[in-house]
């Protein structure tokens, strides 16, 4: 075979992959406006397990970050490292930890819960919630000491301290839900192992893009890509708004010359 033949095969395999994700982006919109059942239901669990892991492991490292950074305590340095080092976990280790735990000769066998939605969840949240934390540490950590001075001298309880200092940090927690949901929504070997990826009860987007990958199925692939990206896209647009409608510091408010403080 010539050089110029060569060329021209590379060139012609060059355009077919063009081809195949220009294609994805037309089978993404056949897709989408077309109401498939197994394509609606993959995009609801993905929504459903991602959001609960992702709410759960917010309502549960954002107080333990926050716990952290507002107490001062023997071996901080030690659990912050941990949480930090927790952050990278890797999806096939948790999986394969959670599949040990709940298979029926694990110790959490009796729970019957491998491959159900729940599994998935519990892979899940255990890498959200580190991050949740670990993002919580880092922006309460870089309020302005000066303000807890201010708020005990307008006569704040602790509870009340901890609430002042936890809003002035509000865009930080929200970059910790931000950044749980973006691991959680793009995660794919835990929920694999532990949940089996079962057509109509564990199969997930980012499950079913690696099964259609293996089948050489790459429109579809592509289709359920864009699906999973633009939804990925949405979620973070809303919370990405709120961050910005939160910017205005509380800290800045209690040195107006009429405090807005309400208890």
């Amino acid at each position: 075979m010539g050089k110029a033949e060569v060329e021209k095969k590379g060139g012609a395999n060059h355009l077919a992959g063009w081809e195949e994700v220009f294609y994805g982006l037309v089978k993404a919109v056949e897709l989408i406006f077309s109401g498939d059942p197994d394509v609606v239901q993959i995009t609801i669990l993905s929504l459903r397990v991602s959001g609960l892991a992702t709410l759960i492991g917010g309502a549960l490292g954002i107080p333990l970050g926050a716990l952290v950074a507002l107490r001062t305590f023997r071996g901080k340095t030690l659990v912050v490292s941990v949480i930090n080092t927790l952050m990278g976990l890797p999806p096939v280790l948790v999986g394969l930890v959670y599949y040990i735990l709940l298979s029926s000769t694990g110790p959490l066998g009796f729970l019957r819960l491998l491959y159900t939605p729940e599994a998935m969840i519990l892979a899940q949240l255990t890498m959200v919630l580190p991050i949740a934390a670990g993002v919580t540490i880092s922006s309460v950590s870089t309020i302005d000491p000066k303000l807890r001075e201010v708020a005990v001298s307008l006569g704040a309880n602790p509870l009340q301290e901890t609430a002042i200092l936890l809003w002035e940090a509000r865009v930080g927690l929200l970059t910790a839900l931000v950044v749980g949901f973006g691991a959680a929504i793009s995660e794919v070997g835990a929920i694999m192992i532990v949940g089996g990826n079962l057509l109509g009860y564990t199969r997930a987007l980012t499950t079913a893009i690696v099964l259609l990958t293996n089948q050489g199925e790459f429109v579809e692939a592509i289709a359920l890509g864009i699906i999973l990206l633009t939804l990925a896209f949405l979620v973070n647009a809303i919370l990405t708004l709120l961050q910005m409608r939160s910017r205005s510091s509380l800290f800045a408010q209690i040195y107006t010359r009429e405090p807005r403080l309400k208890w």
